[in-house]
């Protein structure tokens, strides 16, 4: 066999370098690997890495495919960021400048006229029919940008890297806001990338959620490789995280704000025939759903049926809400409550929120953030509030972030803030719309127990988003599904 990718004795070129120990690692050609490790463990450093975003300290990395095409094309000097292709959360970057536009703004009809078409940003006639169709982006081409779920941004992404003819391709959580058909139809899609010729990478967070192609295994801890071997030699980890971390019960007292209301209130919400629509465009007709004080739900639909939507109605980011029949925390919506009343009493935390969360400010201040709702931290917490913030993220054992940038952190470990900012004030409502994607399996466990945890509380209700039906948490009782 003939190796693709050689890397040899690397240490990169990098600001507080992670990386101590030499990276030594060859791909031979017709190998599928996937490259695992918990949150923070080097796994996409060494991907951009690989596609030339940081420099040599020491070491070289040979790319064979780059020297076949080079002697085909003498007259082009290829790189590698020229054939490689990285597939991630954060390549969502590169479509459009985010820093224009904000979360609450795909909600507004008046104010998306600065986000593009799907159908300006990739070409049909550019795609493989079988592209295509397996990531239906026939279905995405009339729909703006910064209207599209996570599940759909997702598939834009591939069909982007997809037009460049790649001759490799690197996948970051690569099945992350797919519902279960989708998830199938692109496990089918990269064996048949691979079997044209595509070399693929994928970095998974745990096992389960490694494609089915797959034939090798990297696995990083620490930014160090620690073991490789072929899939079959590798068996599926399921920690006691009780033991691994010595999280005990938490006490949610702690947590609560003092100036919080009482849980003074029987419907947290009530929808009567609400109509599900971006603008003039409707996606689901008369949706009829009241979520009682203390009960648990799961809401459940395939990509683009409407679930982040129905959420911005009840979180108070649509105004198309005033114009709905809704009663939220047993008051009728436009009856003069002000947004930021409701989102006092809710703790959310989704996809997409996280994709606009763009600040650049330590973890600890994220985390603060949750106290007054807003998108960084504009007012001074006080010292009570920044020591709940910081016993938050010590409970999701993630005190190590405390001061560094939210903006330099893994997406995983993004997620993992989030979510402690979701939670910081205990709300009397919380939701969590596929909080858990990207997470190693020892911080999905983790989490889950602390959701468990929180709806052992008297009175608290949730609402639990997620394409996976075997991470719905068991406190959940009652489900919602838009078909």
């Amino acid at each position: 066999m003939n190796p693709f990718l050689a890397l040899s004795n690397v240490i990169p070129r990098m600001v507080d370098n992670p990386f101590v120990v030499p990276v030594d690692w060859e791909w031979q050609t017709g190998e599928i690997w996937s490259i695992t490790g918990d949150n923070g463990s080097g796994k996409s450093l060494l991907a951009e890495i690989i596609t030339g975003k940081h420099g040599l300290q020491q070491g070289r990395i040979d790319y064979p495919f780059l020297t076949a095409l080079q002697r085909q094309f003498p007259d082009h000097p290829f790189h590698p960021w020229e054939k490689i292709r990285l597939v991630s959360f954060n390549a969502a970057y590169s479509l459009v400048d985010f820093r224009t536009l904000y979360y609450q703004q795909r909600f507004h009809q008046t104010e998306t006229d600065d986000s593009p078409f799907v159908r300006d940003l990739v070409s049909i006639r550019d795609l493989d029919a079988t592209i295509t169709v397996a990531l239906q982006i026939n279905t995405l081409l009339d729909k703006r940008l910064i209207q599209l779920s996570s599940g759909e941004l997702r598939k834009l992404l591939i069909a982007k890297a997809m037009m460049d003819n790649p001759a490799m391709m690197i996948f970051d959580n690569p099945f992350i806001g797919l519902d279960a058909k989708s998830h199938t139809q692109l496990d089918a899609l990269f064996t048949q990338m691979h079997q044209h010729g595509v070399l693929l990478l994928f970095l998974c967070p745990s096992r389960d959620e490694m494609p089915s192609c797959t034939t090798h295994v990297l696995k990083m801890d620490r930014c160090a490789i620690v073991d490789k071997a072929p899939i079959e030699a590798v068996s599926a980890e399921r920690r006691n995280i009780q033991i691994r971390t010595g999280i005990v019960p938490v006490d949610w007292s702690v947590f609560s704000v003092s100036n919080k209301q009482a849980a003074d209130y029987e419907v947290a919400v009530q929808m009567e025939d609400v109509d599900i629509a971006y603008g003039k465009l409707l996606i689901r007709q008369g949706v009829n759903w009241t979520i009682r004080k203390g009960e648990k739900w799961a809401l459940l639909g395939p990509n683009g049926s409407g679930k982040s939507t129905l959420l911005s109605y009840i979180f108070a980011d649509n105004p198309q809400a005033y114009a709905k029949k809704m009663t939220l925390f047993d008051r009728r919506r436009g009856s003069g409550e002000s947004i930021w009343e409701i989102k006092a009493r809710i703790g959310f935390t989704s996809s997409e929120m996280h994709l606009y969360y763009r600040e650049n400010v330590s973890c600890l201040s994220v985390v603060a953030s949750g106290f007054f709702d807003s998108i960084g931290l504009y007012r001074k917490c006080n010292e009570k509030q920044l020591q709940q913030a910081e016993q938050m993220l010590e409970t999701l054992a993630c005190s190590h972030l405390e001061s560094r940038s939210f903006l330099k952190i893994s997406s995983g470990e993004q997620r993992l803030v989030l979510f402690a900012r979701a939670l910081i004030k205990n709300p009397d409502l919380l939701i969590l719309d596929e909080p858990f994607h990207g997470l190693d399996d020892g911080k999905k466990l983790l989490c889950r127990q602390i959701v468990e945890q929180y709806a052992l509380q008297p009175d608290k209700t949730l609402i639990y988003v997620t394409h996976q039906r075997d991470e719905i948490p068991d406190c959940v009782g009652s489900f919602m599904e838009l078909g």
